[in-house]
């Protein structure tokens, strides 16, 4: 997996979509909303002791077209390619579940089958649009027949309960939507805010009995009778009416918010703003607006928008300065090759030109200067990245873990590997390093925080300002971000999603004392396509 930095910010034009593929070819590619094949547990296996390595290589690939939705690929990969894409088409469909994350487990080998038969176990996190998120173990059997590995299909691989006599069925409850006011006490409705119709609900089940309720059931397939349920969603404790929610929401930046979105071309893109100096949310919007929350749920590989992160681990330790020189070629092989949009290179670069210009290669070369672990540890200790929020509803909260080779280490250090984030995190990143002091983002004041970080040095902090500011003026976010008014600082960020999806796009700003932050999949570079969002929605949202 490969990430580019987006196209010059002027006189540019899109790139051939086969241009900006990876050199050398990765096995298989898993989903745009988790972050890629790395998120499904892909990549080198030399040297890995245990099961074939070929065994598990299908099985991960397997996984990752499941939670792309490319169901004929992940089909084919199995002994029944007929049967296991329909019964995969109707769990999905039938289940109202959007964007699957499949995280595989320890293999082990079946030693009775002489090295020919392999399971994987793994994790699939199955969020049910409008209603939460499924979460259920499950194994998949390998057989090596004629040399050749595939999943050897059987009802139990979608879920263990799943079988001839019996099978899930999803139940909805209609609720009251829960009253919400913004933070000056405007009234947020759905009618005028379509996004807020899924944060709205997950924030009436915090209160309780507000909000959608539902369960997924096993039933037989003949009588359709209940045998058990699987996952319950909502709370069934219905309270006395105590008024609207007072919630951190602006109506005025969320009406632009969703606004913007719309300078997405119809893709499936998010956006958050939030405070800096609290973290309290100002507006979460997604397109389309209903369905999944991809805002703050999704998990995405963040781009060259880490890059935030990764220059804070380098500065932190002083293994790099802004001036000294990095260099950027325009390829860097470590165990695959890396290379730069278009192929372009900036021979002696400073460290301020590589991040400006979103070098990966110069970025990558700079991957001995920290410890295999130091990229989490930073994330986690200075930007709450990992640890667990409390939002007010349901979000994801980030995952950067250890490298487990040198080739993932090279892609973490910009935003590629098993790293994953979402709008919500890099506005909070943005917002971080700007401001110094992490705080947990929230739709409800008096959230509880369990979150524990340290403070960015002030150093640190007017090296980051700085160098986010020249991205603006200078950099790849100067088409997009320099012709709107006040001091604003930005970065732009490409990630990579697979050989059959085009890039996803990213950007991330601040001005006034607000972060924002958005993706738009398949939107090929983030100057492009989340470039325009940002400038929409800074350009109409209310100036402090």
């Amino acid at each position: 997996m490969h990430t580019f930095p987006d196209l010059p910010p002027s006189g540019s034009r899109r790139r051939p979509r086969r241009a900006v593929r990876a050199v050398v070819a990765v096995t298989a590619v898993a989903a745009v909303a988790v972050g890629g094949a790395w998120a499904a547990g892909l990549g080198p296996f030399a040297g890995e002791s245990g099961p074939d390595p070929d065994a598990v290589a299908e099985a991960r690939a397997f996984l990752a077209d499941w939670s792309a939705g490319r169901l004929p690929d992940a089909a084919a990969r199995t002994t029944r390619p007929d049967r296991a894409e329909e019964v995969l088409r109707s769990f999905t469909d039938g289940l109202d579940i959007e964007k699957p994350v499949l995280t595989a487990g320890k293999p082990e080998e079946d030693e009775e089958a002489d090295g020919h038969a392999v399971t994987v176990p793994f994790t699939a996190r199955m969020p049910v649009t409008g209603l939460g998120t499924w979460t259920y173990a499950a194994e998949l059997p390998l057989r090596e027949r004629g040399g050749e590995w595939k999943v050897d299909w059987r009802l139990s691989v979608v879920h263990p309960r799943l079988s001839g006599t019996e099978k899930f069925r999803l139940e909805r409850e209609e609720a009251e939507p829960v009253k919400a006011d913004d933070r000056d006490g405007r009234t947020l409705s759905v009618a005028e805010h379509p996004s807020l119709g899924p944060v709205l609900g997950q924030l009436g089940r915090g209160r309780g009995g507000g909000g959608p309720r539902g369960a997924v059931q096993l039933v037989d397939r003949v009588t359709g009778d209940v045998r058990r349920t699987e996952a319950a969603f909502g709370s069934t404790d219905v309270r006395e009416d105590d008024g609207p929610l007072r919630t951190t929401l602006d109506a005025r930046w969320q009406a632009a918010a969703e606004r913007a979105l719309k300078s997405s071309g119809g893709r499936n893109a998010a956006v958050v703003a939030l405070r800096v100096e609290d973290g309290e949310i100002l507006a979460v919007a997604n397109s389309p607006a209903t369905g999944f929350n991809r805002a703050v749920s999704g998990t995405y590989a963040p781009g060259s928008t880490w890059k935030i992160v990764t220059s804070s681990a380098l500065l932190l330790k002083g293994a790099v300065a802004p001036e000294d020189v990095v260099d950027c070629p325009r390829y860097l092989t470590v165990g695959k090759r890396f290379q730069n949009v278009e192929t372009s290179a900036h021979p002696g670069a400073t460290f301020r030109k590589a991040f400006t210009e979103s070098c990966n290669t110069a970025f990558i070369g700079l991957r001995d200067r920290l410890g295999d672990g130091e990229l989490g540890d930073v994330a986690k200790e200075y930007f709450g990245v990992g640890q667990t929020w409390h939002v007010g509803v349901p979000s994801y909260d980030g995952s950067v873990p250890v490298p487990r080779d040198a080739t993932e280490k090279a892609a973490s250090m910009i935003g590629q590997g098993r790293v994953q984030a979402n709008p919500l995190i890099m506005a909070s990143v943005t917002a971080t390093a700007v401001s110094g002091t992490f705080h947990q983002p929230v739709l409800l004041a008096g959230t509880e925080d369990t979150t524990r970080t340290r403070a960015l040095p002030p150093g640190v902090v007017s090296q980051l300002r700085a160098l986010l500011r020249a991205t603006v003026t200078e950099g790849t976010a100067r088409a997009a971000l320099a012709p709107l008014a006040g001091e604003v600082g930005g970065k732009t960020g490409t990630a990579e999603v697979s050989d059959d999806q085009e890039n996803n796009g990213w950007m991330v700003a601040h001005r006034d004392g607000v972060a924002v932050a958005c993706v738009v999949e398949e939107g090929v570079t983030g100057g492009g396509s989340a470039g325009p969002v940002l400038h929409a929605l800074l350009s109409a949202a209310p100036r402090s």
